[in-house]
Formats: C-alpha cells, structure tokens, sequence
C-alpha cells in the first residue's frame, strides 16, 4: 500500500476512524507519532511525515504518543497475496514468534524462503522484520508500564526481551526515558487483575457477536452474557499448559474491548490480546464490507465474522455440528469438555478448559462415540488432532489457505460445509462460504448449493461475513 501524502492529512483533519491502524503520522515539531484519530491539535502540513507501521515511524526516529497511544491501534487486514503474507508474518512477530525463534523459522511458518518473506515484509511495513520485532516489544513493554503494576523485570520478559539490560537500553535510546522514570506518570491497574483495551473500527456490531457466541456457548468453559463474554483459555508451550481465563467487554465510548486477565497468564500475554483480536474480528474493515454487501448488512452494521481462540475447538465445533441442530451440538461439546477438559476455577462458575488438539489425538474412537459424537464424525475429529499435532495442518490465519483447505478435504468425513467453516473461523478467510448450508438455502430461498453459489458471488470477497448477516436474519425471523 502507497501512501498519499495530502489524502491521509485530510484523514487526519476529520479524524475518521475507518483508517485508524492504517497508517501512523510523525510530526516534526514536536518528534511524536500518533493514530489519525488523536485528539490533540491537527499539526500544520509541513510538520506531518506518514508511515504504513509504527515501526516505520520508529524507525525515522518518532516516539509514541502518550494520548492515542499507537499500541492500541486496530491491526491491518489487506487482500493481496503478498500483503496476506506479510501479515500473516506480522502477526505472528505479534504474538512473539521470534521470542523464542528465529527469521528462518518465521518463514517457513508462513510457507515462503526468507529471502522472499524479507523482501516483502519491507514492502508492506516499511522497514524490516527485526525493527518490526523490535517496536512490537517496545510497545507492548509500553503498555505493560502504562496498565499494570508488574515489576520491571517482569514487564522486560513478557515483552520479549532477553534482558532487563537491554530493555532498559532500547527504551531509553528510542522514547528517551527510563522505563521506571515514565512510570511515574502513570495511573495503574490493581496486581491481581490486568485490563487491556484493544481497539476497532466502528461500527461494531457487539450485539450481533454476543448472540452468535451466546448460541453456541459451552457449559463450563464460557459464559456468555449481553455485556460480557468469559471465558477458560489454554495455551500449550512445548509439553507445558498454561490455564488461565479472559473477560471481554465492549466500551463503544472508547471504540475498544476491554480484556480482563489474571496476572498468571503475562508470560503469554502478547498472544492471548493477538487470539481475542482474531475471535472478534477487531481488524476488520466495516466501512468496505457493509459498504460492499449493501443492503444485506444495513440491519447489523458492523458484524463480524467470530474467529478463534483455538482454531482445533472450532474445527471440532464444526465437525460436531455438521448436518444437526446448533443446540445439540452444543450439548454434546459441553459433554465432552466435562468429560475430557483440564479441571480449573474461573470468573463465572467456569469450571475447565476445552479439550486440546493433544488430548483428542490420544483419545480412543469410542470414547468420543460415549458422548454423543458419531463414529464417522469422531474418528474424522482423532484423525484431524493427529495432523495438528503433528504440524502438518496448522488451523491460524497465517497457515498457508490453498494448502490447508486441500489437506482438509483428504480428512475422512470432512464436506465442503465443514472445511468452509473452519476457514471461515479458524484460518479467518474472509471469502469462505459454507456451501450447501441448510439456513441460507432456506432463507434465501434456493433448493441447490449451486443456485446458491451463484447467488453469493455478488458477495465476493466479503462472502463470509454475508453468511453471519444471513444467519442473523433467519435467527431474527425465528424469534
């Protein structure tokens, strides 16, 4: 993406919110970069530099700003190929991939040599891998200093940096402070309980989500309310689990979601905002998709497309729920996380984790088949856990699509519905459609997948999130 110099300031004079993230301004006079929607006083032309990155703007020598605040930015979501890679890259960098791991590695994650993903990582971002690296720490350090109470040298791991030394460094070469002395400044939140804001781009449907969420919750692993989604999360390093649980609340004042977690879960705490940015869609772009989809989207402006905490739950969610009722399903997986999930306590009388994709693989069929889960249906679930712990199918958006989607369909007992469904959530494809589902022929009024196929190629490449409109419809209808 080219950046055009006179659009962006006058973006920045109106502050319009749909480019929030999508580029940041450094102004001269004063060696600050800010959002485009920062309410301090508009900087005269001349003074204003803009940036596709923030590391971009770091890296000309800006620091951030203290009122907007870059950290809290909404992410990028882009359509190109070469953009999907790069950003693919940049999310993991995101969610600290290269903290324990190295450029070769980040690579072959996303399915291309480092040379190349070098090479196009510098086009979309304006600066290069390690310097985005760096200013994700940076800012992450800075909103750990800025929102809690963690000891300093704490805050310098679970930002990623190796050392309190070189933290202590790089902060004060690049924001020209001492991290203890900018903290002085700054109003914190209670130790025990961490809260951490996460920002959209208007509008968002939060009711929309809440009742998707709220249908197909699971009894003991989240709570669904109109204010409030919790849940138990469980992130896998290596051998080792680490437990936890989040609270997510919508604060429309402030166009963010507010995520509530316990201080255990810091060590991972760059990946669990990156996962519930990803199951609420915050990156998305309402102004093109609602714009694109036309009348469809004007009774629920700004619907998301739910994404994924864990892309192997949603692959099994799909794979349970394929051809049955939404409410059996949700039985069933309340079932089978009681029966197989990590015991835990959390907010809400949540009680343990969903199952992961290791737990599955060493189940035997039958135990599956004890729950409810047909016998075709489990062992395609056994099957899939297999691949993913073994590598070979990544369920995230950075997992090469093609590729994954192919090594989908040679699973037994996985149709088309389910393989679009888990791109739809899991690999977060924002053209996926779930062929042949039984709500959109009803609703739209086909008997075939194909007549309904070729009806939905007006939607393209927003068919996923025409798909959650047409659902919502039919639930509206229903009531």
């Amino acid at each position: 993406m080219r950046l055009d110099p006179d659009t962006c300031y006058q973006t920045l004079l109106t502050r319009d919110r749909r480019f929030d993230g999508w580029f940041f301004v450094g102004v001269s006079s004063t060696g600050i970069y800010c959002r485009p929607v920062c309410p301090v006083r508009t900087p005269k032309r001349e003074n204003c530099h803009f940036f596709l990155s923030a590391a971009a703007a770091e890296k000309a020598g800006f620091r951030p700003c203290l009122r907007c605040r870059p950290e809290l930015a909404p992410g990028n979501g882009l359509l190109d190929v070469s953009a999907q890679l790069a950003r693919s890259a940049a999310t993991l960098i995101e969610e600290g991939f290269l903290n324990s791991a190295g450029i070769p590695a980040l690579a072959a994650r996303v399915g291309v040599t480092d040379r190349h993903l070098r090479r196009i990582f510098d086009a979309g971002y304006g600066v290069s891998i390690v310097e985005f690296a760096q200013t994700q720490r940076l800012l992450m350090a800075k909103r750990l200093l800025t929102d809690t109470r963690l000891p300093v040298t704490q805050i310098a791991l679970a930002a990623g940096f190796g050392s309190v030394r070189r933290f202590n460094d790089l902060f004060l070469k690049k924001y020209g402070l001492n991290p203890r002395r900018f903290r002085k400044t700054i109003d914190s939140n209670p130790p025990d309980t961490l809260s951490f804001a996460l920002g959209y781009r208007p509008p968002f449907s939060w009711s929309g989500m809440q009742a998707f969420l709220r249908q197909r919750q699971i009894s003991g692993v989240e709570d669904v309310g109109d204010d409030c989604y919790t849940r138990v999360i469980e992130i896998n390093r290596g051998e080792q689990s680490l437990i936890g649980w989040i609270s997510v609340t919508n604060d429309p004042q402030r166009f963010a979601v507010n995520v509530a977690i316990p201080v255990s879960v810091i060590p991972v705490l760059a990946e669990v905002l990156a996962r519930v940015r990803r199951m609420f869609d915050l990156s998305a772009r309402p102004d093109l998709i609602d714009g694109h989809l036309g009348e469809l989207a004007s009774g629920h402006p700004g619907m998301r497309v739910p994404g994924a905490l864990d892309g192997f739950e949603i692959a099994v969610r799909a794979i349970v729920g394929q051809h049955g009722s939404v409410a059996n399903a949700r039985t069933i997986l309340s079932r089978v996380a009681e029966r197989f999930g990590t015991r835990t306590t959390a907010p809400c009388g949540l009680t343990r984790t969903f199952p992961s994709a290791g737990t599955f693989s060493r189940l035997p069929v039958s135990a599956l088949q004890e729950a409810g889960i047909a016998r075709g249906r489990a062992e395609a679930i056994v099957a899939l856990a297999g691949e993913v712990v073994s590598g070979r199918i990544m369920l995230e958006p950075a997992a090469p699509l093609e590729d994954t989607l192919h090594a989908l369909r040679r699973i037994r007992g996985l149709g088309e519905w389910t393989v679009q469904y888990i791109a739809m959530r899991s690999l977060g494809w924002p053209n996926a459609f779930p062929e042949g589902d039984a709500v959109l022929k009803k609703q739209l009024g086909y008997s075939s997948a194909s007549e309904l196929s070729r009806h939905a190629d007006q939607w393209q490449p927003w068919r996923a999130y025409a798909t959650l409109h047409v659902w919502r419809q039919h639930e509206d209808r229903c009531r």
